[in-house]
């Protein structure tokens, strides 16, 4: 038998103990079809009817055969836990192994390290003969910004943060501010650790201060364990952080935006609109644009990369600033 085959079948036999239930009824072989069709394995019933006759002469496998379709499952008190990774797994560890990568403590990394490896081993295994296995050749996930070489993050100071951040402990590091291009020394109460891009972020509270900042990995410089306990401000929920716009860099508050905008900016607001409230109203050579919007860097940088498209109406406030911003720009090309 060619080896292409003979590794087709065991894949699919594999695949198809994994599947098996460990309690009766259990799962026909139509069942069973379908569930192999979306792993990736496309059989017919009868090839899979063989497969399960074949491999009850070798593993603990029972039929329900008081009825029509037959079920089939592990005999109950034997083991159903099969290493590998199934092809869905394979491709889903693969697609998310890189942005996962800092945002998980290093002692449970290096557990999931072998299963990356599996992923790996197993699509390189089966992209000559399964379709599916080819599927991170046709899809690709961009970020909607420049492209910039990954900042490097110390691995030694990622995981003395993380274990900070699990033990609920302070840490005492050195930070280097890049605004003020200088090294401060904190006492920091980790809250959590957010990847924005390609930057990965701890949320922190700075002794003796109660605010919460953004200290960006990579700038850490030394980082040290401390046995205090760290202070958790009242009512902290990083995921309320995240939701109420915080990583726009931006003061949490709301704004009532005014603005006019071209025909050509409509267009892609008409598909990706700016808030659940926005409304665009036709108007002359172009529409007039209403929104509620966070009033944060990263909608001002969104006004700033559509410059000749929108003008600001309201608040005040930003349209100053955005004038200000775009005077400057001209001043500093005038020559």
């Amino acid at each position: 038998m060619p080896a292409n085959s003979t590794r087709r079948t065991l894949t699919r036999q594999w695949e198809l103990l994994k599947l098996l239930p460990n309690r009766g009824p259990g799962l026909t072989a139509l069942d069973l079809q379908n569930r192999l069709r979306d792993a990736g394995h496309d059989s017919t019933k009868r090839t899979i009817e063989r497969d399960l006759v074949e491999l009850s002469q070798i593993f603990p496998l029972q039929c329900n055969d008081k009825g029509t379709p037959y079920g089939w499952y592990w005999i109950p008190g034997s083991s159903a836990e099969l290493p590998g990774v199934s092809l869905s797994e394979a491709l889903t560890l693969r697609l998310v192994e890189d942005s996962i990568r800092p945002l998980i403590p290093a002692v449970m990394l290096k557990t999931l390290e072998a299963r990356f490896n599996l992923a790996r081993q197993k699509l390189e295994a089966m992209n000559q003969e399964n379709p599916s296995a080819r599927w991170l050749d046709k899809v690709s996930s961009v970020q909607p910004e420049l492209t910039q070489i990954h900042p490097q993050i110390r691995g030694d100071l990622l995981d003395v943060i993380q274990h900070a951040l699990m033990n609920d402990t302070q840490l005492s590091c050195r930070y280097y501010s890049a605004h003020k291009n200088q090294f401060h020394s904190f006492t920091l109460n980790p809250l959590g650790l957010i990847q924005r891009a390609h930057t990965t972020y701890l949320i922190a509270t700075a002794e003796p201060f109660a605010d919460v900042r953004q200290f960006v990995a990579h700038r850490f410089e030394e980082a040290h364990l401390l046995t205090s306990p760290c202070l958790m401000p009242d009512g902290f929920s990083l995921q309320c952080y995240v939701a109420n716009g915080a990583m726009q860099f931006g003061t949490h508050q709301k704004i009532q935006l005014k603005a006019w905008v071209s025909e050509g900016l409509a267009r892609l607001l008409q598909e990706a609109p700016l808030s659940d409230d926005m409304l665009l109203v036709e108007e002359d050579q172009g529409s007039s644009l209403t929104a509620t919007v966070n009033d944060s860097w990263e909608f001002k940088w969104w006004v700033l990369s559509h410059a000749g498209s929108i003008q600001i109406r309201k608040p005040k406030h930003l349209r100053d600033e955005i004038t200000h911003r775009l005077q400057a720009a001209l001043e500093l090309h005038a020559d």
